[in-house]
């Protein structure tokens, strides 16, 4: 079955840069004094109008971005930000966003500022071996962060990482997915003590999505949809520490409803059942159809692509459980205009 996602015109996306003071003037930094090999693609875009730059000279107020005490800190004490915004066809992508994120950076690091990706809800680093943008497109660059939410209203057992039916009660969610015409991919229903097992597939798979997304757009720069099959097949090749190949389902799911009594309006796939017919919201990746077996027992078998016979596997190796998980945020994310 194809599950039709609709492609935008054109896809907008922004970072931020907060400081204590702006030195000098902002027009006659960018593009020009932008190093590197994004230097020429962040001259056109500014000269074509598709990449702006805009000083605020008040601070900015961060909404659903996970700052530590430190980032807090300095937060607090800026005066004023930049903010670096790129809008393009879905086609021209990752050239723009990547351009756009070269001059943020630039920028930054000559005035000392915070360099916030608010999609993402995370800050970049803009000294030391990461002050650049790096040349070559690569997802695990920071261009991903992980929501991890655990039903406020749940009753767990003792943490064990080899118990598979103890909870349902976690839900992960991807964080930039969007800004490649995509929408955000959940799993949701797992076991508490299984969240890094849940994040390490959810990036497998948007690593493959991205992938394959980004072929087809620059297959059909003039496609106002695309045709996604709902059975992904994992390769191999996918795995950056190796593996067997696995499968997942992908349905659309309906941020708006969630599940175990939780609500969101994060544009989602979701692996799992389909939860009914609709507009598409969001991904849910699951268990390829005839798995015999729970969800966790799924999850737990793709870290070593073993079934039948079910291999499970230690998803937190640790000898102690990890910390809890954040708990739902009370406003959702800010996304990306199409």
């Amino acid at each position: 079955m194809k599950i039709t996602l609709p492609l935008p015109g054109m896809l907008t996306s922004l970072f931020v840069i907060a400081m204590e003071h702006l030195p000098f003037d902002v027009e006659s930094f960018l593009p020009w004094r932008v190093r590197g090999p994004h230097r020429r693609a962040t001259i056109g875009a500014m000269t074509a109008g598709t990449l702006k730059v805009t000083h605020h000279r008040t601070p900015w107020r961060p909404t659903a971005v996970n700052l530590t005490d430190d980032e807090r800190r300095r937060l607090r004490r800026t005066t004023q930000h930049v903010v670096v915004s790129t809008a393009a066809p879905p086609h021209k992508l990752p050239a723009g966003v990547q351009a756009a994120r070269a001059a943020a950076r630039s920028l930054a690091r000559e005035c000392d500022g915070l360099l916030i990706d608010p999609l993402t809800g995370s800050t970049l680093l803009t000294c030391g071996r990461c002050a650049g943008e790096p040349p070559a497109f690569s997802l695990g660059d920071d261009w991903l962060s992980w929501d991890v939410q655990v039903h406020d209203a749940a009753t767990c057992p003792p943490w064990d990482p080899a118990e598979t039916g103890g909870c349902d009660c976690l839900r992960v969610t991807s964080r930039g997915l969007r800004r490649f015409a995509l929408p955000e991919i959940t799993l949701d229903g797992a076991a508490c003590a299984h969240n890094r097992c849940a994040t390490h597939l959810l990036r497998t798979v948007a690593h493959r999505l991205v992938g394959d997304h980004l072929a087809y757009l620059a297959d059909h720069p003039r496609a106002t949809e695309r045709g996604l099959d709902d059975h992904l097949q994992i390769r191999a090749s996918d795995q950056p520490d190796g593996g067997l190949p696995f499968g997942v389902q992908l349905t659309p799911y309906d941020g708006e409803l969630g599940e175990l009594g939780r609500t969101g309006t994060i544009r989602r796939l979701r692996i799992g059942p389909t939860p009914g017919t609709g507009q598409i919201t969001c991904l849910k990746v699951g268990p390829p159809s005839g798995f015999p077996g729970t969800l966790n027992d799924w999850l737990c078998a793709t870290r070593t692509a073993v079934h039948p016979p079910l291999t499970l596997v230690d998803c937190h190796p640790e000898t102690s459980p990890p910390p809890s998980p954040r708990p739902l945020p009370s406003t959702s994310p800010p996304g990306i205009a199409a």
